[in-house]
């Protein structure tokens, strides 16, 4: 029994912690994987027989590459790819002219001056079901799928996956919106954790740019335990497993997912909490149900840095247009949207 320390390239956030530790833990040569986002490195404990460490670090990445991950030896040098943003930024601008522009037409209300809509949950859940932050959901996905399908049983474990997610999302969130009610968040409350909100989507953005590392361990994000709980799941066989992993999908350590429970508790309101949570998953629904019934990588998309970088320009936006808002909606500053 021998300890490697290999370092991880492709780990972005705490959900690649739990992910990469999830599957390394699962190969029988493996008693132990502690993965570290400060150093973006793994600590692999195991009995490799005579296999060089170099040869280790090659099998453990075929585990981990469906995920977008590979380990090796030697430290990656971050290399930020600033011309991907010659074809980012008009994309980005595109869709904030797009989003204007219904605004100003009243096509969509996606938002109000000073209250994140249903439409602005949905688009958000949109980006979060294409980036890496639902990495651990998309893995949950993926795993259920080739469990379930080994056994013949394709469909029912990914409807009752799906459905246990939306009615979880609908519920919990009505549930935090009482909460904010309970505390009585007022004007001041309500102000602060509009401002949070938009920091958290600040972040979030700036982490999909990839081009600033030190961004990573900013994003805030529930104790890492309850999300490797979650993810510990996949294991129990039993008929409802799929809708209890659907449900617990709440509590993963998704940053767009905090951020729109951040919002919900702002609301006060049973309904208002749980259609935006609701909005939100419906958002994800439509990747991470080609996930269930397709052999769709969520990471494949990750090969692509202009597409990342677009989404987070995005998300930048959407940050700052609710920072002005909550400002506006306090009196800081003057409405600077007349929509």
């Amino acid at each position: 029994m021998r300890t490697y320390k290999f370092h991880v390239h492709g780990m972005h956030c705490n959900s690649c912690v739990i992910l990469t530790e999830s599957e390394l833990n699962g190969i029988p040569e493996v008693h132990t994987a502690k993965s570290s986002l400060s150093t973006y490195s793994v600590e692999v404990t195991g009995d490799f027989g005579d296999k060089e460490a170099n040869h280790i670090a090659r099998d453990l990445s075929e585990v981990l590459k469906p995920h977008g991950y590979s380990l090796a030896l030697e430290k990656q040098k971050h290399s930020a790819k600033w011309s991907d943003f010659k074809i980012a930024v008009p994309i980005a601008v595109g869709f904030v002219v797009l989003f204007i522009a219904l605004q100003k037409l009243g096509i969509v209300n996606l938002v109000t001056t000073s209250k994140v809509g249903y439409g602005t949950a949905f688009v958000i859940g949109i980006i979060a079901s294409v980036s890496t932050c639902m990495a651990v959901v998309g893995g949950l996905v993926l795993s259920i799928s080739a469990n379930y399908a080994k056994e013949g049983n394709k469909k029912r474990p990914q409807i009752l996956f799906h459905i246990g997610r939306l009615v979880s999302f609908f519920i919990l969130g009505g549930t935090i919106g009482i909460l904010g009610s309970a505390f009585q968040l007022g004007t001041t409350g309500t102000l602060i954790l509009g401002v949070i909100l938009s920091v958290v989507l600040l972040i979030l953005g700036i982490n999909l740019l990839d081009v600033f590392q030190w961004a990573n361990k900013l994003q805030p994000t529930i104790p890492s335990f309850i999300g490797k709980q979650v993810h510990g799941l996949k294991s129990i066989n039993h008929t409802l497993t799929p809708l209890l992993v659907g449900t617990a999908t709440f509590f993963l350590p998704c940053g767009f997912t905090q951020s729109m429970q951040i919002y919900s508790l702002t609301t006060g309101h049973f309904l208002t909490g749980a259609f935006i949570m609701l909005s939100f998953a419906f958002g994800t629904l439509p990747v991470l149900g080609l996930l269930s019934f397709s052999s769709l990588c969520i990471h494949k998309k990750a090969q692509s840095g202009v597409f990342f970088k677009a989404i987070g320009l995005i998300v930048i936006f959407f940050g700052v247009f609710n920072l002005i808002n909550a400002l506006a909606a306090g009196g800081f500053i003057s409405p600077f949207f007349s929509f």
